[in-house]
């Protein structure tokens, strides 16, 4: 078919480039975009290549961010364009209704060569949440029972359903109430989940192997006793890799450190090299088939653009890439690098409290100093605004050393450094020297930095 358009996307995006933030301030988003001019990340970015992004003025930034962990292969991947390039040109169809797609099944195959054999089914859709979503109905469904478990300050998605087992306060407020029979339980606490899976009513255990939000890392025996447990009583045992998983810990899955063996697996995020949305819940044979009873309930639970093949093809080509060019041994190379430069630097500056994760998913956590000076500057943040702390630390490193980072969690004083896994050591030489000059100016009060933070204070008031 001949194409003749006069729709030029090139063109417009050329012209309008630095039109991003006042349309999302008038159609989009008005909050989120005072809070990028706040902060000083209204940028407009016009290219991404590996772990960098380049703005509309040719400036390069080290994106330590990586889409909250989407692209562990960086960003546009010549490998994945390629394939999708060729796949486009190639006129395949896709979401034909009432057929079982061939790019689904081979992705399914691929996937369940990497994981235990008893996770031999997979249910393809678009997102971590709606992943999340369909292992809680899954388990309920296969159980009979109602009650989901999860842990406090646990991150599963922002949907009704996985908002449910949320345990961040932040997010459910306006929005409760929101389903019952969710519980949350601590973390790493293997007592408060004996107790409530004692009570048989429960359906399912949802559970991150390092928690998301402040970085928390599931103790191995935990996770192993905590998925015998509730096979002992008869509840389902999901772990969410969505953000650990395809190599972010420096292992395939993060599983793969204790050995744990769920009965319902989800992943997403970096399934598709971040071209495309996806997940897949993979599970065992009999869950699924308590889900999918009959052929009339052949299609009880499905989603319109779950086994898209353009997502399906991307997922095929990112696990090539992950197995063909050592993108997992990088993970843990470059992580054990950043974490051998922070904990040197912990040494030497009193508010650096702990430095914790595994790979290259590590969270970096202040604490109240000792010194008298710092602790009133400290205090004051505080006093202002539990999370001011931290903007006063990723500002100068965004604004003085084009380095995009992000707190952690609400209420925290963490950082999450969340690189994509292709990353080098000049990649992270020159992440550790700015953050130590960040830090050097933060450990001077009144200095530079606490400036940042009462300016940002005055206005967080004035709201």
């Amino acid at each position: 078919m001949d194409v003749d358009s006069d729709f030029d996307l090139l063109k417009i995006l050329k012209e309008r480039v630095a039109e991003n933030i006042a349309l999302h301030q008038q159609h989009v988003n008005p909050q989120f975009a005072k809070v990028l001019k706040m902060i000083g990340f209204d940028r407009s970015y016009v290219r991404g290549e590996g772990p960098y992004l380049y703005d509309v003025e040719g400036r390069q930034y080290l994106d330590m961010l990586a889409g909250y962990g989407v692209f562990n292969l960086g960003r546009n991947h010549p490998v994945i364009k390629k394939v999708l390039t060729d796949f486009i040109n190639c006129d395949y169809p896709s979401l034909v209704k009432m057929e079982a797609p061939l790019t689904s099944g081979l992705l399914a195959e691929e996937l369940k060569k990497r994981v235990p054999p008893n996770l031999d089914t997979v249910y393809f859709s678009n997102s971590g949440a709606e992943g999340v979503e369909t292992a809680m109905k899954f388990a309920r469904c296969a159980t009979g029972r109602l009650r989901i478990l999860h842990c406090q300050h646990a991150f599963h998605g922002l949907t009704i359903g996985a908002l449910s087992v949320n345990g961040e306060d932040s997010f459910r407020h306006g929005f409760e109430p929101l389903l019952p029979n969710c519980t949350a339980i601590p973390y790493n606490d293997l007592e408060s989940l004996r107790a409530e899976l004692a009570k048989g009513d429960v359906a399912g255990f949802v559970v991150e192997p390092i928690q998301g939000k402040g970085v928390a890392v599931g103790r191995d025996d935990y996770l192993i006793s905590a998925a015998q447990l509730c096979r002992e009583h008869g509840a389902i045992f999901i772990l969410d890799e969505v953000q650990t998983g395809l190599g972010r810990t420096g292992k395939l899955f993060a599983r793969e450190y204790s050995g744990v063996v769920p009965q319902i697996l989800v992943m997403s995020k970096a399934l598709s090299g971040g071209f495309v949305p996806v997940s897949a819940v993979m599970a065992e044979r009999d869950i699924f088939m308590k889900v999918f009873s009959s052929m009339e309930r052949c299609v009880v639970h499905s989603s319109t653009f779950g086994q898209g093949a353009f997502a399906m093809v991307a997922g095929l080509a990112t696990l090539h890439v992950l197995d063909t060019e050592k993108i997992v041994e990088n993970a843990q190379k470059m992580g054990e690098l950043f974490m051998g430069g922070l904990l040197e630097l912990q040494k030497r500056f009193e508010m650096l409290k702990e430095v914790r994760g595994k790979g290259l998913m590590i969270g970096i956590e202040f604490g109240r100093p000792s010194s008298l000076k710092l602790r009133l500057g400290w205090d004051l943040a505080h006093k202002v605004n539990s999370s001011l702390f931290c903007q006063a630390i990723i500002i100068p490193l965004m604004v003085d050393h084009a380095v995009l980072t992000q707190v952690s969690g609400h209420g925290l004083d963490v950082i999450k450094l969340l690189p994509p896994l292709v990353i080098k050591e000049a990649d992270v030489s020159r992440f550790l020297m700015a953050f130590e000059e960040v830090l050097k100016r933060t450990h001077h009060f009144p200095g530079p930095v606490w400036e940042v933070a009462k300016r940002f204070g005055k206005q967080l008031v004035r709201r």
